[in-house]
């Protein structure tokens, strides 16, 4: 069950839950479901008239859609209603700098953080640093105002403000070289994951260091690897590690460098992306929690989200560049809510399941986690053995509480006190592996949406098939 179905349901059992309401409505606009938000953000304001939170969501869905006049008044009317809400001043301020008045939109940021240091938005200061004062805009239409029941009304005067199509929202995206980097991680400071890592010299290491004979067998240099798996077991990690043993360069992407709140940027940020890409070959191109950005067109209410999931579909074949030596890795945690259309052949054509580490794996890593900490009587066998279902994440943690529990001592004496395996031991039973409940969300795709046998993997790593 996602978080909006949750949400859903609980609105069921008490549809006049204000702040319910509200988590909800925010959901559905993080989401892109923007008639579902605005239905559900005017119900917030009919319950409380002067929920500044509910007006503001009003405003923001109305930006999204586009509107901006009519986000603009009613984002005013709100901080002539309620001056000290310091999130109004924000999103009118990126209104305004889209439209071409950095001046009163720099005006308005400084006194939303007068106001509200917690509201800084670096992206709006960048896009606030890069701009200019552009040209006035050929007879825009007089804004009026709003009507007494809270509808907007645009005075029709003129001609109004012609749109030339042309994506709205301040200044492009910007990822430059400075932004990449080459690893210095190797597969040797990765701990265990053997078959993984042989997995990926075939796919990419061994093509890129025989580039001739692979070509000889007609066979590409690059496309995409998914690896998913529960949180913590090294996704991210291996494909640092993977940069690193090829001397590649590697640019690692989060959702706010792809998304946009204007329609159009998304998919341009997308764009931009696979060029850089591209232009520095041999390059790996990560996508973390790829999921959302690959997310099933089915689940999808809002062309929003399927224009973006369509360019990074194209961008992946090809269809706008060359590929050779661009290598796309995508982590997730729940393979199951990606558009099957991205395990087509020559996408995401290799799917590797990352799996907690195992007993063995999980000696190395202790290993790798204890050079750069004073250790005394360190018994690592006895450690993996006492850590099971332990991702590595856990074993950090494990090694973070041992950490903090010395440290008190240390402080105490001002000397550096060397932790013990029984520090660490003891640390690992105050510790619950995290990996337990993404399991048991998997093993029911596993066994109920096992098409093609997709999630084989998961069921040999539960014992539930050889």
């Amino acid at each position: 069950m996602s978080k909006l179905d949750g949400l859903r349901l609980a609105l069921e059992h008490s549809p006049d839950n204000a702040p319910l309401l509200l988590l909800y409505a925010q959901g559905c606009l993080e989401e892109f479901q923007l008639p579902e938000a605005r239905e559900t953000f005017l119900k917030l304001v009919r319950l409380q008239p002067t929920n500044p939170e509910g007006k503001l969501g009003i405003a923001r869905v109305t930006f999204l859609e586009g509107k901006t006049s009519e986000a603009a008044v009613r984002v005013e009317q709100l901080i002539e209603e309620q001056p000290e809400f310091a999130p109004a001043y924000v999103l009118l301020a990126r209104i305004l700098v889209g439209e071409g008045e950095p001046k009163r939109a720099s005006d308005l940021y400084r006194q939303a953080l007068k106001l509200n240091p917690n509201v800084a938005d670096s992206a709006l200061e960048k896009e606030l640093d890069e701009a200019k004062p552009a040209q006035p805009p050929p007879s825009p239409p007089k804004r009026a105002g709003m009507s007494s029941s809270g509808d907007y009304v645009e005075d029709v005067e003129g001609e109004g403000w012609k749109d030339d199509g042309a994506p709205k929202g301040g200044a492009a995206f910007d990822l430059g070289i400075s932004d990449m980097e080459r690893p210095k991680l190797s597969f040797s400071d990765v701990g265990g994951m053997e078959q993984l890592k042989e997995d990926i010299r075939m796919k990419i290491i061994y093509p890129l260091q025989h580039a001739e004979l692979f070509r000889a067998y007609d066979k590409k240099i690059g496309g995409g690897v998914l690896l998913y798996g529960p949180p913590g077991c090294g996704k991210t990690l291996i494909s640092k590690a993977t940069a690193g043993e090829v001397k590649a360069n590697f640019i690692a992407l989060g959702l706010h460098q792809i998304l946009d709140m204007w329609i159009g940027n998304s998919e341009k940020h997308m764009h931009e992306v696979f060029e850089i890409a591209r232009k520095n070959a041999p390059c790996v191109l990560f996508f973390d929690e790829v999921d959302a950005l690959a997310a099933d067109r089915k689940d999808l209410r809002q062309s929003a989200g399927r224009t973006l999931i369509n360019q990074f579909l194209a961008e992946l074949d090809g269809a706008e560049g060359d590929n050779e030596g661009v290598l796309v890795l995508g982590a997730t945690n729940a393979p199951w809510h990606i558009d099957p259309a991205f395990r087509r052949p020559g996408r995401f054509d290799r799917t590797i399941f990352v799996p907690p580490p195992d007993e063995p794996a999980r000696e190395s890593i202790i290993e790798v986690m204890s050079k750069k900490k004073p250790i005394a009587d360190l018994d690592m066998k006895a450690l993996a053995k006492r850590t099971p279902e332990f991702s590595g994440a856990d074993l950090k943690a494990m090694f973070d509480l041992a950490t903090e529990e010395v440290l008190a001592g240390a402080m105490k004496t001002g000397k550096v006190v060397p932790l013990t395996t029984k520090d660490l031991i003891k640390a690992a039973s105050r510790h619950k592996p995290t990996t337990k409940a993404w399991f048991e969300s998997a093993k029911n795709y596993a066994l109920y949406a096992n098409q093609g046998g997709y999630y084989d993997d998961v069921l040999k790593h539960l014992g539930l098939i050889k």
